[in-house]
């Protein structure tokens, strides 16, 4: 059940639905929105991780030093979109993406999306995530 009260973000999820895994069927939070542009697993100099669970990894970290410059944490985000060009890499890797994930993350599991395509801009990207975060008045 939803605390009106409380300031931070909260999952939504109906009564009688099941428990989604590593994610939320929604979210609502009241603040100022923060978002993102797409991110990739690069460094400051572009060089990207190898493979899909390390891009993963970085990509969430860019996306954490981008929020923290708002003041955000990740327990402030409420809306994460993947974009994946191997959907059949992503499911075989998800337990090494979970880990990756909880590393940068923690056990914060906001809704999200995850869609496949055909390719991103910078070819090396394995996958491009959008953020959106709340921060609490």
């Amino acid at each position: 059940m939803l605390d009106k009260n409380k300031s931070e973000p909260a999952a939504l999820r109906p009564k009688g639905w099941p428990q989604p895994k590593g994610y939320s069927d929604g979210m609502t939070a009241k603040g100022r929105v923060i978002v993102t542009g797409g991110c990739v697993g690069w460094d400051e100099h572009g060089k990207f991780a190898e493979g899909l669970a390390a891009q993963t990894k970085k990509t969430l970290e860019n996306i954490v030093s981008i929020i923290a410059e708002a003041g955000a944490e990740p327990r402030h985000i409420v809306r994460l979109t993947w974009y994946v060009v191997g959907m059949e890499d992503y499911l075989a890797l998800q337990r090494e993406i979970g880990a990756a994930y909880r590393e940068v993350m923690g056990k914060h599991f906001p809704a999200m999306a995850v869609v496949q395509v055909v390719r991103l801009v910078e070819k090396q990207a394995l996958v491009e995530i959008e953020a959106t975060a709340v921060l609490p008045e």
